[in-house]
């Protein structure tokens, strides 16, 4: 069983692969190996594919099969989620929020998660179970860069993973604070070029988000 501290180890490890882990909400199988093949090519390797779609645990078989990968599931709601992400070899979890049962269930599953927190008092609440290592979301709805600056100044043993609102014209702003270690986005794989097949394309939105920094 894995513990809270085990769990946000792993999960720094991962978040320090690269500035930006991509948010993957996919909506056909036959896309997935050949997207996460783009997205590593480009110096990508962290990749959370969203629970939004009914493909969406396929998604996750198709690249957990991709060399250089490391696959997540995101908007981890549930224990039945999670069980679900798991064996669909996923090999960590993001959450938006946090409630007790799902952080029972990814510890109990020994999937390293990145749970969510908007509030001190959220981060703080995660601090006091072990968790060190947090998703924050929705960061620009929550006050985006300057929230978590804030934040980070009476609890700097926590950091983050900043999602919802990140884009190229921010993500320096986010990149740039001590409390921060990469964010989520979705640009690096827009829908049109999902569907256009333009992989390609997508290797190279990877790899200049690969090399934004602070």
């Amino acid at each position: 069983m894995m513990t809270p501290q085990d769990a946000s180890a792993a999960a720094l490890r991962i978040a320090q692969m690269a500035p930006i882990i991509p948010v993957l909400v996919v909506d056909d199988a036959t896309h997935a190996a050949p997207l996460a093949r783009a997205l590593v090519a480009g110096g990508l390797p962290a990749l959370e594919v969203t629970l939004r779609t009914p493909a969406a645990l396929e998604v996750i078989r198709e690249m957990a099969g991709v060399a250089g990968g490391v696959v997540g599931a995101g908007t981890l709601l549930t224990p039945a989620d999670v069980k679900a992400a798991k064996d669909a070899g996923a090999q960590f979890g993001v959450s938006p929020g946090a409630t007790d049962r799902l952080l029972d269930a990814c510890e109990e599953a020994d999937l390293p998660l990145l749970p969510g927190a908007a509030t001190a008092s959220e981060a703080m609440r995660l601090l006091e179970r072990g968790y060190t290592m947090l998703k924050f979301f929705p960061a620009e709805a929550s006050g985006g860069a300057a929230a978590i600056k804030a934040i980070g100044a009476p609890i700097p043993q926590v950091m983050f993973c900043p999602t919802g609102g990140v884009s190229p014209a921010n993500a320096a702003d986010y990149l740039s604070l001590t409390n921060v270690v990469c964010a989520g986005g979705s640009w690096v794989a827009p829908q049109d070029m999902v569907l256009a097949g333009d992989w390609d394309g997508i290797t190279e939105l990877a790899r200049a988000a690969s090399q934004l920094k602070g």
